[in-house]
């Protein structure tokens, strides 16, 4: 199976939306006839783990049930969303799947940043307990969607101080920092030691469209990229700015142990299942170069 140069992590990919990408057993047979180890699941993995484990594939994540719901002032709907959950973790749990991925995003985004802080600490603080039982870690992605909480290094770095549990974790994804501007190996050097997961995505920024629109406002006549803005867009691995080896470097230093998924959002790829599948495998041989 491909691993990285760096490190020998396993090289894997997030199941994507496609529709070939729908029939699994199919999905996994072509994982692994071209030397993927690792899957990343949807939010239905307590009753797919069997086909990928079946098929000789590791979980390297498996998404949590209904995010938004564990950060809501409805403590109804919040405790409905805990109880899934915890339940969602046991048995997933009972099939060897230990990160389970989230991205920090309120029921509510037009409360102020610091009621939905409370709130997603309260929900993700009643996790923890069947998390350490079990050996597991919500692995929290910084994809800065409407309110999104913990896609900062100020961001994570109050989570991990008010959250006082080893179970919460970073999935690594250094496009949607660059995106932001934020260095992602200086976020790297310092968050390495919570990283449970990482995906295996890349940006792309246009330094001249920068000049010619800006960052804080879409352009009147341009049309854009597909993935992305006018400045930027997401790439598979090797096509945009970040620097790989350096990462599993630091990786490597830190004991990281897990896996590297592609996470497939690229318009030069994404679109036909003969050019999707190119894409994770050429980011994929671009990462065992790495």
């Amino acid at each position: 199976m491909l691993t990285t140069r760096t490190g020998g992590f396993a090289i894997g990919f997030r199941r994507g939306w496609s529709d070939w990408q729908r029939d699994l057993p199919a999905t996994v047979k072509w994982a692994g006839d071209n030397q993927l180890g690792v899957i990343d699941l949807g939010g239905d993995a307590d009753s797919e783990v069997a086909i990928t484990s079946a098929a000789g594939l590791k979980v390297g994540s498996a998404d949590l049930k209904g995010w938004q719901g564990l950060i809501t002032s409805d403590k109804a709907k919040q405790a409905e969303s805990i109880a899934q959950n915890k339940a969602y973790i046991e048995a997933c749990a009972k099939g060897g799947i230990h990160n389970f991925f989230a991205v920090m995003l309120p029921d509510e985004p037009a409360n102020s940043r610091s009621e939905n802080f409370s709130l997603m600490v309260e929900g993700l603080s009643e996790l923890a307990p069947v998390l350490e039982a079990h050996q597991s870690y919500v692995v929290i992605e910084g994809w800065p969607g409407p309110g999104a909480l913990a896609c900062t290094p100020e961001g994570y770095r109050a989570l991990f101080r008010e959250v006082s549990s080893n179970s919460m974790a970073v999935n690594f994804d250094p496009s949607h920092l660059i995106r932001m501007g934020i260095d992602p190996i200086r976020f790297l050097e310092e968050f390495a030691p919570r990283v449970k997961h990482v995906h295996g995505k890349d940006t792309e920024i246009m330094t001249e469209a920068i000049y010619e629109f800006g960052t804080e406002q879409p352009a009147t006549f341009d049309k854009g990229h597909g993935f992305g803005s006018h400045f930027w867009r997401y790439t598979i691995p090797g096509h945009g700015n970040f620097r790989w080896i350096k990462a599993f470097e630091i990786l490597k230093s830190a004991g990281y142990t897990g896996a590297v998924c592609i996470e497939l959002e690229d318009e030069n790829f994404n679109g036909s299942e003969a050019s999707e599948k190119l894409g994770i495998l050429a980011g994929a041989n671009f990462l065992a170069s790495c």
